[in-house]
């Protein structure tokens, strides 16, 4: 009697708990020790590895600007002259004169907040009037402050408050591959955005202007982009477009845009001197056959001229030395010495690595302004 009372007294408690135990192990599965599936949120997945460029192109396009001008063009009344009737009262100079005035677009991008603005130097050669319209839809008079022909710039300014300056990248750490967007003014339909890679780096022997080192990518740039801004995925400004490679009206792309590096250094060159220093030292130089370069041992140019009381003779060269190197870095090629002797700023003191007669030879030169033309 006593042991059955017992037994009821304990197994009461025994059996609320089991059945406690087992309740909760129905409401909370991850109590049973192997955790089940959590159900995917298909709305959080959907946002999950989808890349966006909207916060670059923010960041960058309120620097990119609208670049119009006006060239007064005055042309010669054709018409009358080529017809028999008149041709014989009119020769050249009694022909009449008539006057348009003909316009350009292309775009711009701020660069400072001053007000100064990179673009393109054949956006605005020649132009009487040029006139820039903000991201904000301001228009404005710009003055040219300067150009740099061989790198195909020019540099603008504006007086206006409230402007935002683009943040400058950096040219020299950009691999093939990388995303770029170009902004700009295409076929002047208003700022719009285009996304491609960098296709190459280096890109020389085009002739397009005489002290190529662009950047190459698939952005699409038309007509009207010149001068706009190409810029990385975090909207830092990397180069200023320039061309493409077919001028019909359509973008192949492939376009080429001068690297923000060297595109500053004339802009900063122009605001302070007016123009583009650039260092002279004397020399001329060919590429010499690839059998040549087996026997040197490296890769380099021949010197094949030097001025008289240049820089080069007075640092004591000889016709036929051969260098290998600028400043410790090696010429790989014909283009890698055309852009290091571009690149080199009057009273800079630049050390050559040579081969004479077999010989290694190091010789510093102090470049000078170029002589002046009689």
């Amino acid at each position: 009697m006593f042991l059955q009372r017992l037994l009821q007294f304990v197994g009461w408690p025994i059996t609320a708990g089991v059945i406690i135990a087992l309740l909760a192990l129905l409401l909370f599965p991850q109590l049973r020790g192997s955790q089940q599936p959590t159900p995917l949120n298909t709305n959080n997945n959907l946002n999950t590895g989808v890349v966006s460029y909207a916060d670059a192109v923010n960041r960058a396009a309120p620097a990119v600007v609208n670049v119009y001008t006006e060239k007064r063009v005055v042309q010669r009344n054709q018409n009358l002259s080529n017809n028999p009737f008149f041709r014989h009262l009119y020769n050249n100079s009694n022909i009449p004169q008539q006057e348009r005035m003909q316009k350009t677009l292309g775009s711009g991008v701020i660069v400072d907040n001053s007000g100064l603005i990179l673009t393109n130097n054949h956006v605005i050669n020649g132009a009487d009037r040029i006139a820039v319209l903000l991201y904000d839809g301001r228009v404005t008079s710009a003055e040219l402050i300067g150009v740099d022909q061989t790198n195909d710039l020019a540099v603008l300014k504006i007086q206006i408050d409230n402007i935002s300056a683009i943040t400058l990248g950096n040219s020299d750490n950009i691999r093939v591959g990388d995303v770029v967007l170009a902004i700009g003014n295409p076929f002047g339909v208003g700022q719009s955005v285009s996304q491609g890679i960098v296709s190459a780096t280096g890109r020389w022997n085009l002739g397009i202007n005489s002290a190529e080192n662009f950047i190459q990518t698939d952005a699409a740039i038309n007509p009207g982009n010149s001068g706009g801004a190409l810029i990385d995925a975090h909207g830092n400004l990397i180069g200023i477009n320039t061309a493409m490679l077919d001028e019909t009206g359509a973008s192949f792309g492939i376009s080429f845009a001068v690297p923000v590096d060297k595109a500053m250094n004339s802009l900063k060159q122009i605001v302070e001197f007016g123009s583009v220093r650039r260092g002279w030292l004397g020399i001329g130089v060919t590429q010499p056959t690839l059998e040549f370069a087996q026997k040197m041992g490296a890769e380099g140019l021949l010197i094949s001229e030097i001025d008289r009381d240049s820089p080069a003779e007075k640092a004591g060269f000889h016709i036929n030395d051969y260098i290998t190197h600028i400043d410790n870095t090696p010429l790989l090629n014909n283009h890698s010495v055309t852009n290091s002797l571009l690149n080199i700023q009057p009273n800079a003191e630049i050390t050559f690595r040579i081969i004479r007669d077999g010989k290694a030879l190091e010789i510093k030169a102090i470049a000078a302004f170029p002589p002046t033309k009689t």
